[in-house]
């Protein structure tokens, strides 16, 4: 039977029953970024076939479909948050869809409905495309602004890890040539910076620079969205997809900033956050692509300051790589914002990206809403109910700034969160942690999970400020690297130790993270399941050495056992009310005993759902109701139904037998 679509009330997802259904998913899957099957980060590339790739096996094979999608339905996931990319759709060149892969990704859309999965597609990217140090944007993108992403490495233009591994190395983790996590670095660095204030600042910034008789803006828009509408006209007809994330993680490259001004430390006119890497000026990028040598600051953390304190300058660029190709030249420069003489650069305009006849400049609010609204315009055409999924910056939804006005109506909050300590660090810290926003150590697990629920807390705030009011939090993306502590847990797992005391730190960092979505009783999609994830500190995931995939090959040791190549398990599969005949109020689960509670207040007659895993409950469970109801439990399908006799408060305990 087809899943019913929903429509959302406040901060519920609704099915056509008028039940209120909490989403709780994951991302599908980590290597979507990269081409199949040997497109991943741990292979050398030059990247000079990235007009002829195929993506056509990511997530999956369409034979492996049914085995990844029903081990996702029995850990009780009810919903995939399913990637594809910009490249993956139109690597060929402008207005080139890969009717192939198209038909592949619709294929996949399709079977998740069988197994119980809601679907909503995100246009994944991570600093702007593969040749820039990520993924997302077709190659050929660079060619059409007139940059020569071969140059990149050699300019110092992007951090690349293609470039900077050593791929005849036997050492796997290689943190002299390309250190963990500083992927993100490349946001803050040319070739990355040029090709975001293009997308979404070219009317602004240089309104006579075309492509094709199109502003660099409307152009490269225009493409992104047209890709978009490919992938729409071919899962129109799918029910169970909810709708489209607007573009994962982007940025507004230099919009905003003062032309020659590097951000080494907060201050009253520049209070944003200090992180570490390079603190680049717009002007040290711009100078750079012309090929100008830089001397840029290097920030790092500081244990001892508890802060990211400036700790070295480096020299990039020594050689005066220029990376425009032959004959093309710097909008910014024929625009007035710099001049370049005798081999160096001079601003012109300090206010050329922060602002317009005398106006300050909002890069959300007059950039990115513009483009959320284009999302919806060009989705809603192909199929009016569908649902925005957006995103403000991560640091913006956790200290509470939300959305601008005039977002789209129907939006769903999809901000993400992590634990940046953890994720940066690969390293949980536990019984004490550092809480990165207010600088305190937390000291167990009490006070983890309580800085936790604050700050999911004040990104759930983020949705009071979308059109209706209110709206659902869905936290698009949370997690935590498997290999933490140097792949410890591989290691005892390559050894021989299959109990559960390796993945004890995994479980203690996810369960905090659950029981504080379940406080605040947020929807979620957790990062990731990738179902080529390998035990290998190169590959991981597949992409630039992340690796938290719950599930890998490399520990399945049984393919007729549903969990076999799990990671974690108990951390995530929890119980927990999917869907409500009435008004949730509160959801508790204790791992180590076993004990939950759901409180309720419940409709007459309303069937609502529980799920409880046999992970959790291996010798069963007794259940005990405080109100008008009574449960009936589902075993195959681990699922309690709970039927409410009359209209009034419920309380539901699970415990465990054993």
């Amino acid at each position: 039977m087809p899943l019913p679509p929903l429509t959302i009330s406040g901060a519920w997802f609704v099915d056509g029953k008028g039940r209120r259904v909490r989403l709780r998913g994951v991302n599908l899957g980590g290597d979507c970024k990269v081409p199949y099957p040997d497109g991943g980060t741990d292979q050398p590339t030059d990247f000079s076939g990235h007009q002829a790739v195929s993506f056509i096996g990511r997530p999956f094979p369409l034979e492996e479909a049914d085995e990844h999608f029903s081990r996702l339905a029995a850990w009780g996931f009810n919903c995939v948050r399913l990637l594809t990319t910009w490249e993956a759709v139109e690597h060929a060149g402008p207005g080139i869809y890969d009717a192939a892969y198209l038909d592949y990704f619709a294929q996949v859309c399709a079977k998740a409905s069988a197994h119980g999965l809601y679907v909503f597609v995100d246009f994944h990217q991570d600093a702007w495309s593969r040749m820039s140090g990520g993924d997302g944007a077709p190659g050929w993108t660079f060619d059409a602004v007139g940059l020569d992403f071969t140059k990149f490495h050699a300019a110092g233009a992007a951090h690349v890890m293609q470039y900077k591994y050593d791929y005849t190395s036997e050492e796997r983790r290689q943190e002299q040539n390309y250190p963990t996590m500083t992927w993100a670095q490349n946001y803050r660095m040319p070739a990355n910076a040029i090709m975001w204030t293009l997308f979404f600042g070219g009317n602004t910034f240089v309104p006579d620079f075309k492509i094709e008789d199109e502003t660099a803006q409307d152009y490269l828009q225009g493409c992104y969205l047209g890709a978009m509408r490919a992938v729409a006209e071919r899962v129109k007809e799918i029910p169970h997809v909810l709708g489209f994330d607007t573009l994962n993680e982007p940025s507004t490259g230099w919009i905003g900033k003062a032309l020659s001004y590097r951000h080494v430390k907060p201050s009253p006119e520049h209070p944003a956050r200090v992180v570490p890497g390079p603190a680049w000026s717009p002007l040290d990028g711009l100078g750079v692509a012309r090929g100008c040598t830089a001397q840029i600051p290097e920030l790092r953390f500081s244990r001892k300051a508890m802060a990211v304190v400036e700790k070295e300058t480096n020299t990039v660029n020594p050689g005066g790589v220029e990376i425009w190709q032959p004959g093309c030249k710097c909008p910014f420069e024929a625009e007035g914002a710099y001049r370049l003489t005798e081999n160096a650069i001079e601003a012109l305009d300090e206010d050329f990206f922060r602002m317009r006849n005398g106006r300050l400049l909002d890069p959300e609010a007059d950039f990115m809403v513009p483009f959320f609204g284009r999302v919806a315009e060009t989705i809603r055409a192909v199929r009016p109910d569908w649902l925005v999924f957006a995103e403000v910056d991560p640091f913006r939804g956790v200290v509470g700034e939300g959305f601008p006005e005039g977002m789209p109506a129907r939006t769903v909050n999809a901000s993400h969160w992590y634990d940046i300590i953890t994720l940066a660090t690969k390293r949980f810290n536990f019984p004490n942690a550092f809480n990165p926003l207010t600088g305190e150590t937390l000291e167990g697990p009490e006070a983890i999970e309580a800085s936790y629920t604050a700050q999911l807390g004040r990104l759930k705030t983020s949705s009071e400020t979308l059109p209706e009011g209110n709206a659902p939090t869905l936290v698009g993306e949370f997690g935590i690297p498997f290999d933490l502590d140097g792949g410890a847990a591989y290691k005892a797992w390559a050894a021989g130790d299959r109990s559960d005391g390796p993945w004890e730190g995994h479980v203690t960092a996810l369960d905090l993270m659950y029981n504080a979505l379940d406080n605040l009783q947020l929807h979620s999609t957790q990062w990731n399941y990738t179902a080529s994830n390998r035990n290998d500190l190169r590959v991981g995931d597949g992409w630039n050495q992340e690796d938290l995939s719950i599930f890998s090959r490399d520990q399945q040791t049984s393919p007729n056992d549903i969990n076999s190549g799990g990671r974690a398990l108990k951390g995530f599969v929890r119980p927990y009310m999917r869907v409500c005949a009435g008004e949730p109020v509160s959801l508790r689960f204790d791992r180590h005993t076993g004990f939950c509670a759901i409180v309720f207040d419940a409709e007459a007659g309303g069937v609502s759902e529980v799920f409880v895993p046999t992970l959790q409950y291996p010798e069963g469970f007794d259940v005990k109701i405080e109100g008008d109801g009574r449960a009936e439990f589902d075993g195959p399908a681990q699922v309690l139904h709970v039927t409410a006799g009359g209209a009034g408060r419920i309380e539901l305990t699970l415990t465990r037998r054993g």
